[in-house]
Protein backbone atom coordinates (compact mmCIF):
# COMPACT_ATOMS: atom_id res chain seq x y z
CA UNK A 1 0.00 0.00 0.00
CA UNK A 2 1.56 3.31 -1.19
CA UNK A 3 1.74 5.30 1.77
CA UNK A 4 1.01 9.28 0.80
CA UNK A 5 1.75 12.72 3.47
CA UNK A 6 -0.26 15.32 3.13
CA UNK A 7 1.51 18.84 2.54
CA UNK A 8 1.37 19.89 5.74
CA UNK A 9 3.45 16.56 6.91
CA UNK A 10 5.81 17.02 4.08
CA UNK A 11 6.31 21.45 4.89
CA UNK A 12 6.87 19.83 8.84
CA UNK A 13 9.88 17.94 7.54
CA UNK A 14 11.09 20.35 5.51
CA UNK A 15 11.27 22.77 8.39
CA UNK A 16 12.96 20.18 10.71
CA UNK A 17 15.02 19.82 8.02
CA UNK A 18 16.29 23.08 7.44
CA UNK A 19 16.64 23.57 11.31
CA UNK A 20 19.16 20.80 11.82
CA UNK A 21 20.91 22.18 8.88
CA UNK A 22 20.85 25.13 10.59
CA UNK A 23 22.02 24.31 13.81
CA UNK A 24 24.69 22.00 12.69
CA UNK A 25 26.54 25.11 10.57
CA UNK A 26 25.94 27.33 13.86
CA UNK A 27 27.43 24.60 16.08
CA UNK A 28 30.48 24.50 13.87
CA UNK A 29 31.02 28.12 13.71
CA UNK A 30 30.76 28.29 17.44
CA UNK A 31 33.03 25.70 18.20
CA UNK A 32 35.23 27.52 15.15
CA UNK A 33 35.17 30.30 17.46
CA UNK A 34 36.35 28.96 20.56
CA UNK A 35 39.08 26.65 19.47
CA UNK A 36 41.22 29.79 20.58
CA UNK A 37 40.00 29.13 24.21
CA UNK A 38 41.98 26.06 23.98
CA UNK A 39 45.49 27.73 22.84
CA UNK A 40 48.21 27.07 25.61
CA UNK A 41 49.43 29.25 27.77
CA UNK A 42 52.34 31.38 27.57
CA UNK A 43 55.44 29.08 28.35
CA UNK A 44 59.12 29.07 28.20
CA UNK A 45 61.80 26.37 28.34
CA UNK A 46 65.39 25.86 28.65
CA UNK A 47 67.31 23.48 26.89
CA UNK A 48 71.08 22.52 28.05
CA UNK A 49 73.42 19.51 27.40
CA UNK A 50 72.89 19.30 31.31
CA UNK A 51 69.08 19.28 31.20
CA UNK A 52 65.51 20.82 30.13
CA UNK A 53 63.64 22.92 32.47
CA UNK A 54 59.80 24.65 32.01
CA UNK A 55 59.51 28.17 33.13
CA UNK A 56 56.55 30.54 32.99
CA UNK A 57 57.46 33.96 31.41
CA UNK A 58 57.74 35.96 34.38
CA UNK A 59 60.22 33.32 35.57
CA UNK A 60 62.05 33.37 32.72
CA UNK A 61 62.22 37.41 32.79
CA UNK A 62 63.74 37.05 36.27
CA UNK A 63 66.03 34.89 35.47
CA UNK A 64 67.56 37.01 32.29
CA UNK A 65 67.69 39.80 35.08
CA UNK A 66 69.47 38.35 37.55
CA UNK A 67 71.93 36.87 34.76
CA UNK A 68 72.25 40.00 33.09
CA UNK A 69 73.15 42.13 36.78
CA UNK A 70 75.89 39.17 37.37
CA UNK A 71 77.19 40.50 33.77
CA UNK A 72 77.20 43.91 34.85
CA UNK A 73 79.01 43.31 37.84
CA UNK A 74 81.34 40.85 36.57
CA UNK A 75 80.25 37.85 38.36
CA UNK A 76 81.58 34.27 37.28
CA UNK A 77 78.80 31.77 36.51
CA UNK A 78 79.15 30.16 40.00
CA UNK A 79 77.55 33.65 41.79
CA UNK A 80 74.61 33.14 38.76
CA UNK A 81 74.16 29.49 40.14
CA UNK A 82 73.54 30.54 43.50
CA UNK A 83 71.56 33.34 42.90
CA UNK A 84 69.29 31.19 41.13
CA UNK A 85 69.25 28.37 43.49
CA UNK A 86 68.44 30.85 46.18
CA UNK A 87 65.88 32.81 44.44
CA UNK A 88 64.04 29.16 43.76
CA UNK A 89 63.81 28.08 47.48
CA UNK A 90 62.12 31.42 48.23
CA UNK A 91 60.36 32.23 45.61
CA UNK A 92 60.05 29.95 43.25
CA UNK A 93 61.53 32.69 41.11
CA UNK A 94 58.59 35.08 41.33
CA UNK A 95 58.49 38.45 42.34
CA UNK A 96 56.60 38.14 45.26
CA UNK A 97 55.08 41.25 47.42
CA UNK A 98 54.07 39.43 50.27
CA UNK A 99 56.20 36.18 52.52
CA UNK A 100 57.30 35.87 56.12
CA UNK A 101 57.15 39.25 58.23
CA UNK A 102 58.66 41.93 56.11
CA UNK A 103 59.78 39.70 53.39
CA UNK A 104 59.43 40.47 49.57
CA UNK A 105 60.75 40.22 45.99
CA UNK A 106 62.91 37.77 44.41
CA UNK A 107 65.05 36.92 47.25
CA UNK A 108 62.35 37.67 50.02
CA UNK A 109 64.61 40.29 51.28
CA UNK A 110 63.21 42.30 54.63
CA UNK A 111 63.17 45.61 54.79
CA UNK A 112 63.81 45.80 58.53
CA UNK A 113 67.02 43.35 58.22
CA UNK A 114 68.39 46.65 56.01
CA UNK A 115 67.62 45.23 52.20
CA UNK A 116 66.17 48.03 51.44
CA UNK A 117 62.46 49.58 51.47
CA UNK A 118 59.84 47.77 49.84
CA UNK A 119 59.55 49.37 46.83
CA UNK A 120 62.76 49.24 45.79
CA UNK A 121 62.82 45.38 46.85
CA UNK A 122 60.32 44.51 44.61
CA UNK A 123 62.34 45.96 41.44
CA UNK A 124 64.26 42.96 40.65
CA UNK A 125 67.23 44.49 38.97
CA UNK A 126 67.87 46.48 42.49
CA UNK A 127 67.10 43.22 44.40
CA UNK A 128 69.45 41.22 42.60
CA UNK A 129 72.03 44.07 42.98
CA UNK A 130 71.92 44.07 46.89
CA UNK A 131 71.72 40.06 46.60
CA UNK A 132 75.00 40.01 45.05
CA UNK A 133 76.85 42.64 46.89
CA UNK A 134 76.19 40.52 49.87
CA UNK A 135 77.43 37.37 48.44
CA UNK A 136 80.43 38.99 47.04
CA UNK A 137 81.48 39.44 50.69
CA UNK A 138 81.59 35.95 51.56
CA UNK A 139 84.85 34.70 51.80
CA UNK A 140 85.06 31.70 49.22
CA UNK A 141 81.83 31.96 47.81
CA UNK A 142 82.72 30.07 44.31
CA UNK A 143 84.56 27.37 46.45
CA UNK A 144 82.34 26.70 49.54
CA UNK A 145 79.11 24.56 49.35
CA UNK A 146 76.57 26.35 47.56
CA UNK A 147 74.13 26.35 50.38
CA UNK A 148 76.78 27.56 52.82
CA UNK A 149 77.24 30.61 50.42
CA UNK A 150 72.91 31.34 49.87
CA UNK A 151 72.89 30.62 53.87
CA UNK A 152 75.60 33.50 54.29
CA UNK A 153 73.74 36.41 52.69
CA UNK A 154 69.97 35.21 53.59
CA UNK A 155 70.48 34.17 57.27
CA UNK A 156 67.32 31.80 56.74
CA UNK A 157 66.05 29.24 59.42
CA UNK A 158 66.85 26.68 56.65
CA UNK A 159 69.90 26.98 54.73
CA UNK A 160 70.47 23.83 53.79
CA UNK A 161 67.04 23.72 51.61
CA UNK A 162 68.65 26.13 48.64
CA UNK A 163 70.91 22.78 47.73
CA UNK A 164 68.48 20.76 46.51
CA UNK A 165 68.34 23.39 43.33
CA UNK A 166 71.43 23.63 42.49
CA UNK A 167 70.85 21.04 39.98
CA UNK A 168 68.22 23.66 37.76
CA UNK A 169 70.22 26.44 38.72
CA UNK A 170 73.12 25.38 37.00
CA UNK A 171 70.62 24.53 33.75
CA UNK A 172 69.34 28.34 34.26
CA UNK A 173 72.77 29.27 34.40
CA UNK A 174 74.11 27.95 31.51
CA UNK A 175 71.49 28.81 29.37
CA UNK A 176 70.68 32.58 30.61
CA UNK A 177 74.15 33.75 31.54
CA UNK A 178 74.82 33.29 27.31
CA UNK A 179 77.11 29.97 27.79
CA UNK A 180 74.90 27.94 25.86
CA UNK A 181 73.68 29.34 22.72
CA UNK A 182 70.05 29.11 21.21
CA UNK A 183 69.17 27.56 24.68
CA UNK A 184 66.15 29.81 25.71
CA UNK A 185 62.61 29.74 23.57
CA UNK A 186 59.66 31.22 24.45
CA UNK A 187 56.26 31.04 23.23
CA UNK A 188 52.92 33.64 24.09
CA UNK A 189 49.60 33.66 22.11
CA UNK A 190 49.19 36.55 19.24
CA UNK A 191 47.40 39.46 20.60
CA UNK A 192 44.46 40.45 19.01
CA UNK A 193 44.22 42.39 16.09
CA UNK A 194 45.00 45.25 15.32
CA UNK A 195 48.78 43.40 16.23
CA UNK A 196 50.68 45.33 18.87
CA UNK A 197 54.20 47.31 17.42
CA UNK A 198 57.16 46.09 19.15
CA UNK A 199 58.07 47.77 21.77
CA UNK A 200 62.04 47.62 20.93
CA UNK A 201 63.43 50.86 22.20
CA UNK A 202 61.84 50.16 25.43
CA UNK A 203 63.29 46.80 25.69
CA UNK A 204 66.79 47.99 25.15
CA UNK A 205 66.33 50.58 27.92
CA UNK A 206 65.04 48.28 30.64
CA UNK A 207 67.81 45.93 29.21
CA UNK A 208 70.46 48.48 29.65
CA UNK A 209 69.09 49.01 33.56
CA UNK A 210 70.23 45.50 34.78
CA UNK A 211 73.36 44.94 31.57
CA UNK A 212 74.55 48.47 31.78
CA UNK A 213 76.42 48.59 28.62
CA UNK A 214 74.23 46.33 25.60
CA UNK A 215 77.41 46.40 23.29
CA UNK A 216 77.91 43.04 22.10
CA UNK A 217 81.69 42.58 22.86
CA UNK A 218 81.31 38.58 22.91
CA UNK A 219 79.21 35.78 21.67
CA UNK A 220 78.58 34.45 25.19
CA UNK A 221 77.08 38.56 25.91
CA UNK A 222 75.44 38.12 22.42
CA UNK A 223 73.59 35.46 23.76
CA UNK A 224 72.92 36.56 27.18
CA UNK A 225 70.92 39.41 25.28
CA UNK A 226 69.12 37.03 22.95
CA UNK A 227 68.02 34.79 26.11
CA UNK A 228 66.96 38.08 27.79
CA UNK A 229 65.41 39.34 24.60
CA UNK A 230 63.52 36.21 23.90
CA UNK A 231 62.20 36.41 27.73
CA UNK A 232 60.68 39.66 27.60
CA UNK A 233 59.20 38.92 24.08
CA UNK A 234 55.45 39.11 25.35
CA UNK A 235 55.92 42.21 27.78
CA UNK A 236 57.44 43.75 24.31
CA UNK A 237 55.36 42.33 21.87
CA UNK A 238 58.78 40.82 20.39
CA UNK A 239 57.82 38.26 17.70
CA UNK A 240 61.37 37.90 16.41
CA UNK A 241 64.61 37.57 17.83
CA UNK A 242 67.85 37.06 15.43
CA UNK A 243 71.67 36.54 16.70
CA UNK A 244 74.73 34.82 14.46
CA UNK A 245 72.83 33.41 12.12
CA UNK A 246 69.84 32.12 14.09
CA UNK A 247 66.31 33.40 14.72
CA UNK A 248 63.94 32.82 17.41
CA UNK A 249 59.95 33.06 16.02
CA UNK A 250 56.74 33.47 18.41
CA UNK A 251 55.76 30.18 16.44
CA UNK A 252 53.72 27.59 18.53
CA UNK A 253 54.84 25.07 15.73
CA UNK A 254 58.48 25.85 15.55
CA UNK A 255 60.64 24.31 18.52
CA UNK A 256 63.55 26.32 19.50
CA UNK A 257 66.14 28.72 17.46
CA UNK A 258 66.28 27.95 13.39
CA UNK A 259 69.05 28.83 11.16
CA UNK A 260 68.22 32.13 9.24
CA UNK A 261 68.91 35.81 9.88
CA UNK A 262 72.03 38.03 9.52
CA UNK A 263 75.33 36.24 10.68
CA UNK A 264 76.58 38.84 12.29
CA UNK A 265 77.83 38.76 16.14
CA UNK A 266 77.65 42.25 17.25
CA UNK A 267 74.20 42.91 17.49
CA UNK A 268 71.39 41.69 18.66
CA UNK A 269 68.00 42.35 15.97
CA UNK A 270 64.40 42.65 17.57
CA UNK A 271 61.25 42.83 15.85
Amino acid sequence: MRLRFSRGVITIAIIVIVLAVGISVGLYYLLKKATPLAVPEAHCTVHTPDGVRDLVPEQAQISATIAAVAARRKLPERAVVIAYATALQESKLFNLDYGDRDSVGVFQQRQSQGWGPKKQLMDPVYATTKFFAALAKVKNYRKIPLADAAQAVQRSAGGYAYAQHEADAKILAAAFTGRVPQAVHCWYPPGKTPTPQPRTAEARKQLARALGSTAITTKKRGWLVAAWSVAHAEKYALSHVGYAGATWSNDLEIEGWQAGGKSGSTQVELS
